[in-house]
């Protein structure tokens, strides 16, 4: 495939080519080429590099001018102000280009892959077993959806890891409880009390079941107390019939997991669920080198690493426990584990971490110890840190009886709300759609809402959780996108299949509302580059919220069907098709669906 530069790309190159041949002292000088609303583009680097040639800016920006040579794509350069530039392109260059793109045999409308692409880890979406997954998962698992997507777009191996909590000190209890009880995981009676077959639902009630009732006997009887604690240890031994029941528990958590994700729309594959038991021979040997190389200290027992900068209110070091006083492990020794396995047996080159902004210190010291250690190089791992899901009051988001909020809950809500949107809509519109199709985009709408509210916004800020603005026709929202692309599909249907080609016809002159849409659509490879390299989805999402809001004018300014002559028919239909397919490509890469009907 070859790879299509943007107009902003090509007229940066005509600039710095003009400034090295105006100053050769200047060659590779940055013209810092930005988007004006003065201009289609605006340079405004002549001022700082004036200063440091200790020149005058505005002369140097008039010899820049007279140093572009003839080119097909600058229609008008002046100079403004102390010595910016103003660009506009040619309307013929930006319908070549886009003509360009759409052309793209491979179906990345000329977006190139990275130069150098690598191997990046990507943990995210850490749910526990035999609990539940609730409203902190969400943001974990939509963004890491989301990042994976994008990098994957652009041509860089992504190795999965959902880190899930499947071991500790609690699984004691919980298998000591089935040891006495063995029915209490049974999937008939469970499906006789529910009236159906095995479901994810069934299978978190039976694990909710589990642990009520093992805790309720934990708290109250010592002895079963004591023999839940030696089932530990049988556990961690590797003791056959405490693993079999092990497996067990954690075979029903899957099934639940596997109906939460297939439900959000995001695809989690067996493999890729490496929990924290994976690493559990491996503790030892972490221990033993950072023991023998100083990096960690004994300190009452425990093993521990200790950092200048890090104390505790009394003023005193708090450290990083890789070890506990009673031999056991703690998260920290496991994250150790997991970061010599993934650049040593995975060679990765980047370790990305989807966790809650609240674990910054946690990852901070891990990642420090990781390093001194020698085994984890410098600026290799980077947590992405995301904020706080607030309810309506700005605090995080509770149910009304201040229990955290069940994701699947959550989800269920989300789809009826995008029911009473997709009936409404489908009934002033005439659609007469059936109830399995209203269902069917309701399911798409309502989970493309939850997902498109937390990409949307920048993943280390808190945001509030509002259904009612989130599947809303109006405003930033992914319905008001998917009903942008449902009405570009409605012009299509309505041209019928004898309408004229959609073909680009660099030769008619653009209206504003279609140089602005058209500039917009070239933007997109920059925009997946910039999100790719910053690991920041909302970019994406504004990028396309910008192209829906763009489309509007365009759809009520420039009749398509009706343009007074074919060529302009066949240019605005090759424009209403381009932008459907970047908002389709776009939407992709969020995770998120886009209904032909709407």
């Amino acid at each position: 495939m070859a790879s299509v530069p943007s107009l902003s790309a090509t007229v940066h190159q005509r600039l710095s080519d003009a400034l090295a041949a105006a100053r050769p002292e200047a060659s590779g000088a940055d013209p810092l080429l930005r988007g004006s609303d003065r201009a289609d583009f605006q340079a405004n680097g002549m001022l700082a590099l004036a200063k440091k040639l200790k020149g005058n800016p505005r002369e140097l920006a008039d010899a820049v001018v007279a140093a572009l040579p003839e080119n097909d794509e600058i229609a008008k350069v002046e100079v403004s102000g102390p010595g910016f530039l103003n660009i506009d392109v040619a309307d013929a260059a930006i319908l070549r280009t886009l003509a360009a793109r759409a052309s793209d045999e491979s179906g990345r409308l000329g977006v190139p892959f990275a130069e150098n692409p690598g191997t990046s880890v990507l943990d995210y979406s850490q749910p526990n077993v035999a609990k539940e997954m609730h409203v902190g998962h969400l943001r974990s698992t939509v963004i890491g959806d989301a990042i994976m997507r994008i990098l994957e777009h652009r041509g860089e191996t992504v190795v999965r890891r959902h880190h899930i909590g499947d071991w500790g000190t609690q699984f004691g209890m919980l298998i000591q409880y089935l040891i006495e009880h063995p029915h209490e995981l049974d999937h008939e009676s469970d499906a006789a009390r529910s009236g159906s077959g095995d479901s994810g639902e069934a299978a978190m009630a039976r694990l909710n079941r589990l642990y009520k009732a093992s805790r309720a006997v934990f708290d109250s009887d010592e002895e079963f107390k004591a023999r839940a604690r030696d089932r530990v240890v049988a556990l961690q031994s590797g003791d056959e019939e405490t693993l079999n029941l092990w497996h067990k528990i954690v075979d029903e958590s899957k099934t639940y997991f596997q109906a939460v994700y297939e439900q959000l729309d995001v695809e989690v594959l067996d493999k890729d669920i490496v929990g924290e038991s994976a690493y559990n021979d491996a503790l030892q040997d972490v221990v033993k080198d950072l023991e023998e190389s100083g990096v960690a200290v004994r300190s009452e027992g425990a093993l521990c690493v200790f950092f200048e900068d890090v104390k505790g209110q009394d003023g005193k070091p708090t450290p990083l426990i890789v070890q506990k006083s009673n031999g056991g492990f703690g998260y920290a020794a496991t994250d150790l584990a997991a970061i010599r396995d993934r650049i040593g047996n995975l060679h990765a080159d980047k370790l990305l971490y989807v966790v809650d902004a609240r674990q910054a210190l946690h990852f901070r010291m891990v990642f420090e110890t990781a390093q001194r250690a020698g085994w984890l190089p410098e600026g290799a791992a980077k947590q992405l840190a995301f904020g706080t899901v607030l309810g309506a009051d700005g605090k995080p988001f509770k149910t009304r009886e201040g229990e955290t909020v069940r994701l699947v809950d959550l989800l269920n809500e989300a789809v009826e709300r995008a029911a009473v949107v997709v009936r409404e809509k489908a009934e002033a519109g005439g659609l007469g759609l059936s109830e399995e199709e209203i269902q069917e985009r309701a399911q798409q709408v309502g989970i493309g809402a939850v997902k498109y509210a937390d990409l949307s916004n920048s993943m280390s800020r808190d945001y509030v959780f509002d259904l009612d603005r989130m599947v809303s026709l109006q405003g930033d929202t992914s319905v008001y996108l998917q009903y942008a692309y449902a009405r570009i599909q409605s012009i299509f249907r309505k041209a019928g299949p004898d309408a004229p080609p959609a073909v680009a016809h660099p030769e008619v002159e653009l209206t504003p509302q279609e140089r602005a849409l058209a500039l917009h659509l070239d933007g997109f490879g920059d925009v997946l580059a910039t999100a790719a390299e910053l690991y920041e989805p909302h970019r994406l999402a504004a990028y396309l919220y910008e192209l829906a809001s763009l489309f509007s004018p365009f759809y009520e300014h420039c009749p398509v069907l009706t343009a007074p002559s074919r060529e302009l028919v066949e240019n605005r239909l090759f424009l209403c098709e381009l932008t459907a397919r970047t908002l389709r490509e776009g939407m992709t890469l969020l995770g998120i669906r886009t209904p032909d009907r709407l």
